[in-house]
């Protein structure tokens, strides 16, 4: 037991035990539900590392316990052969080394067999909105002004400027229906709409 505490505390594997440190207390407030299982800001992209579609908490925790488990194992075995200091220490950097390759070479291979269950998913998106209620904003709404309130699917909301064909009373505080997206003004159109008339509202 000893051996494996000095081996991990001293170089190379030192370099990756702190960071398996802060994996092991991440994926813990995980579990207890205090961080969010898609951290370390969503999804790893591109095929650098084989990785595109999986959360960079999953490829980060990969690597660093990989690095962890090869350069400890290592550093035990080169412990064991008791060479001079100087040979060890050029044995040091060579575990380093070969934990890094390795760490990343089977990082790459576990993420593609766990990439299916992480299916992409399009980006969110303003088009989104088209097809769902909005409640107006402002005073009215014509063909060049206009504001209203949209509830995501996620529950969030967000304001959008909105303009319709029209002259019906759209007034703070109407329901409207957003039904088409304008690109190049970056609005929505809508038009009146009766909540009693959503089928969402009816039991």
């Amino acid at each position: 037991m000893q051996e494996f505490l000095v081996a991990a505390l001293g170089f190379p594997a030192a370099l990756f035990s702190a960071a398996l440190i802060v994996v092991v207390g991440y994926w813990l407030l995980v579990l207890f539900g205090a961080a969010e299982h898609d951290g370390f800001h969503g999804h790893a992209h591109g095929d650098a590392a084989g990785a595109g579609g999986v959360p960079v908490a999953v490829v980060a925790s990969l690597m660093i316990a990989i690095s962890w488990f090869t350069s400890l194992t290592g550093s035990v075995l080169v412990r064991r052969l008791e060479t001079p200091g100087a040979v060890r220490s050029g044995l040091d950097v060579a575990v380093l080394a070969a934990a890094l390759l390795l760490a990343w070479g089977v990082t790459r291979l576990l993420v593609r067999r766990l990439r299916g269950l992480f299916p992409d998913l399009p980006p969110p998106s303003r088009l989104d909105f088209v097809g769902l209620t909005c409640t107006i904003r402002t005073g009215s709404v014509s063909t060049t002004f206009g504001q209203a309130e949209v509830a995501a699917a996620d529950g969030s909301t967000a304001v959008v400027q909105v303009r319709q064909h029209g002259q019906d009373e759209l007034r703070s505080g109407s329901t409207a229906l957003l039904y088409a997206f304008d690109e190049d003004g970056e609005f929505f159109w809508v038009a009146p709409f009766d909540p009693a008339l959503d089928p969402r509202t009816t039991a």
